[in-house]
Parts: structure tokens; C-alpha cells; sequence
């Protein structure tokens, strides 16, 4: 979470400082790699296995949870792309890797408050493999998502990222940090039915 806000200063920075640079921008990018990249492929790794295991969570290497690092690959990829596309200054192309991330800590905020009544349920861990699919694939896609960046100090233009961290906050406060995956779900939902490219 402490990476998030501050993957969001660090560029609010660099831009009222005006010293963006080439440079700047592919070590923001490999800071992002470690922070959104291996944090939630190392999360789905353990959920991965925790789930499989009753709800325990894996004290040793165990192969059924591998697939969870396909999260990493996915975000290398996404984080590559984004510095090459041309067309992410007023919106995101695909899933920003740090909502993937928040939506990861979401799901692990999920099991440490239910994991031993959700491992219960056969089904969790093929649930969980289609879900990192589709985080994995939304990563990737090119699918417009509205960015949280503010142009103006009003109301005006800014109505969507308004709204969405209103409610952001009410669920916080509500649900502390299982809320992430909700939170992601509506950015998902609101940037499909507002983002035009």
C-alpha cells in the first residue's frame, strides 16, 4: 500500500518539478516490477497453495502454486508496454499493474479474515486460477481505464476519479482491506463505461 501512494506522488512529483527523463521513467518501471509485479505474483503463490491446503499458509516450496507467478510475467509485460505506448498520458491501456496488486491484497485481506471456511469449498482453487487469468488478461488487453491523474482542480472533467475515491474511502472505512477487490472491481466497471480511446 506504502508503494502505491508512493508510485502515485513520486510521478506527481516529477512532474511539478519538471524533471521527467528517460531514465526516470524505466526505473519507475522496475521499482513498479518489485512492488506490483513480485509482490502480487508471491500473494498468489501462497493463496495458490494456502487454499489447497486447508487454509495453512505454505511454509516450503510447493509447485502447485507456481501458476500464481504468472502475475509477474503478466506485469514485466504490461509494465513494458506501457513505457512504449504512446497513447497512456490521459488513460491506461489495459489493468495498471498497481490495481492488479491491490486487487491481490484484497484477496489476502479475504483470507486471513475467512481462509479456513473458504478452503472448505472445493471449488476455491480452480476459482482462483480462472480469477488470476483474468487479472493476468486484463493486464494485457487493450481495453481503455480511466487514470486517476487530476488536469484540474474542479469538478468539472473530473467527475468519474471523484466518485470512484468517494466511494473508495467509504468502502476502506467499511471493510478496511478486503474492500480492495471491490474497489478494483468498480474502477474495472467504471472505466469500461466511461473510458473512450
Amino acid at each position: 500500500m506504502l508503494a502505491a501512494l508512493a508510485d502515485l506522488l513520486d510521478g506527481m512529483a516529477a512532474r511539478a518539478l519538471g524533471v521527467t527523463s528517460p531514465m526516470g521513467k524505466e526505473l519507475d518501471s522496475l521499482a513498479d516490477m518489485v512492488s506490483f509485479g513480485l509482490v502480487p505474483g508471491v500473494i498468489a503463490y501462497g493463496l495458490l497453495i494456502a487454499m489447497g491446503n486447508g487454509g495453512d499458509w505454505p511454509t516450503q516450496l510447493q509447485l502447485n502454486g507456481l501458476p500464481g507467478l504468472a502475475i509477474t510475467l503478466a506485469s514485466a509485460l504490461r509494465l513494458a508496454k506501457f513505457n512504449l505506448d504512446e497513447r497512456q498520458h490521459q488513460y491506461f491501456i489495459g489493468l495498471p499493474t498497481p490495481a492488479s496488486t491491490l486487487f491481490m491484497l484484497g484477496l489476502l485481506a479475504t483470507y486471513q479474515q475467512y481462509g479456513k471456511i473458504l478452503a472448505n469449498f472445493p471449488g476455491v482453487v480452480p476459482v482462483l486460477y480462472v480469477v488470476l487469468a483474468v487479472l493476468c488478461w486484463l493486464m494485457l488487453a487493450e481495453i481503455p481505464m480511466f487514470s486517476l491523474k487530476f488536469k484540474s482542480r474542479g469538478w468539472k472533467g473530473n467527475e468519474i476519479k471523484i466518485i470512484f475515491a468517494a466511494l473508495s474511502l467509504v468502502l476502506l472505512f467499511v471493510f478496511q482491506a478486503i474492500a480492495f477487490v471491490w474497489i478494483i472491481l468498480i474502477y474495472l466497471f467504471l472505466s469500461l463505461g466511461t473510458v473512450k480511446q
